[in-house]
Formats: C-alpha cells, sequence, structure tokens
C-alpha cells in the first residue's frame, strides 16, 4: 500500500466515524413545513393583533390589542409554544419515516441525545430568558431573542447533525441582530425567519441531498 492508498483509507474511515458519529435523518420537507406552520401562524397573529379588523366575521376583541401591550405580547407567546411542540413533533416523525423508508431502525441512542442536548441548552436558555423580559414588561426584544437563540441552537445543533443546519442558524442570527434596530415590527421577522427562511432552506436542502 502506497502512501496515496493509505491516504485515501484513512479518509474513508474518517468519513464512516464522522457520519456515525452525527444524526443524519433530518427530512428537508419537514423543514419547509415548519416554514409553512410559522407563516401562518405570523399572518394569524398579525390579523388579530393588529390595529386593524379586515374580515367582517372576526370577533370584535380580535382587534383590541395594541401594540406591545402584555396581552398582545402574551397572545403572541402561547401561539410560539404552540408552534414549537408542533414543530418538534413534525421533525420527529418525519425523522423516525426517513430512517424507516432507507431501511435503518431509528434508535433514540447517544448520537440523538447528543443533538437533542446541542439544541435544547441554546434553545431553552433562549426561552427563560424572553420569559424574564415578559414578566418584567421588557417586550420589545422578545422576537429578537428568539430569533437569536434560535440561531445559536441550531448552528449547535450542527455540529452533530448536519452542518448545513448552520446556514440556517447564521440566517436566524442575522435576522435577530437586524430586528434590534427595527421598531414594533416583530410579527414580520417571526415569519421572515421562522417561516420564509425555514421555506427556502427547506427546499435548498432537499434538492441537495437528492443531488448527492
Amino acid at each position: 500500500m502506497d502512501n496515496n492508498d493509505a491516504i485515501n483509507t484513512l479518509r474513508e474511515i474518517k468519513d464512516i466515524m464522522n457520519k456515525s458519529s452525527r444524526f443524519q435523518t433530518i427530512s428537508g420537507l419537514s423543514i419547509v413545513i415548519i416554514g409553512i406552520y410559522a407563516s401562518v401562524v405570523s399572518l394569524g397573529a398579525w390579523l388579530l393583533l393588529g390595529n386593524h379588523q379586515p374580515f367582517g366575521w372576526l370577533p370584535e376583541w380580535c382587534g383590541s390589542f395594541a401594540i406591545n401591550t402584555p396581552s398582545r405580547t402574551w397572545f403572541a407567546v402561547v401561539c410560539a409554544a404552540v408552534l414549537v411542540v408542533v414543530s418538534f413533533g413534525t421533525v420527529s416523525l418525519m425523522s423516525y419515516r426517513k430512517t424507516v423508508r432507507v431501511n435503518r431502525r431509528f434508535v433514540f441512542d447517544r448520537t440523538v441525545r447528543r443533538s437533542l442536548l446541542n439544541f435544547f441548552i441554546p434553545a431553552a436558555t433562549g426561552g427563560l430568558v424572553c420569559l424574564a423580559l415578559l414578566m418584567q414588561g421588557h417586550y420589545g426584544l422578545t422576537s429578537t431573542f428568539m430569533l437569536v437563540f434560535y440561531g445559536l441552537a441550531l448552528i449547535n445543533c450542527s455540529h452533530s447533525t448536519t452542518s448545513d443546519l448552520a446556514l440556517l442558524g447564521y440566517g436566524q442570527l442575522l435576522l435577530g441582530i437586524v430586528d434590534c434596530f427595527v421598531v414594533s415590527h416583530g410579527i414580520l421577522f417571526w415569519f421572515l425567519g421562522f417561516g420564509l427562511w425555514h421555506i427556502v432552506f427547506g427546499v435548498f436542502f432537499t434538492l441537495k441531498n437528492r443531488r448527492s
């Protein structure tokens, strides 16, 4: 065996070890679906929470929420919490189906646990920070912290899943930073980050995996 063969063998061993230590069954379609969920929720929140009543069939209280009031913000937080639960369930279900489709067994092993831990430590930290801000009446930067901590969670999780998730995370970080300097447009940035950017990235991720 010459030097080139030895180097190629080492590279193959490294690739195998890298794949075995990463959770590789994330579905690109699930990312698109999450984006659709978030877009619908953002649109619904905008219709319900804005100082307007575009449709006559909506109840009167739908137009009574003023910008940056506690009731408006808590309503949006409840919507976000429901969205997180539904999104996590969607990703889990579609990851399981993808694993079965490629004739592999879905096991809650050390790799999966590490991926979840890497994601939920920044995400849970951000959630507690946002909760503290809300309880103290600081509503203006709530959307910013949600985007920033979610972006950090994705970047951290990408080390134990697919590195492409870091791109999704960087997009959330960028939108969160821009949101710091824009007043009273939190729902717009939620739509851009959790909705539109998820859809764009999910399509890119799906097409990339099909080509490889």
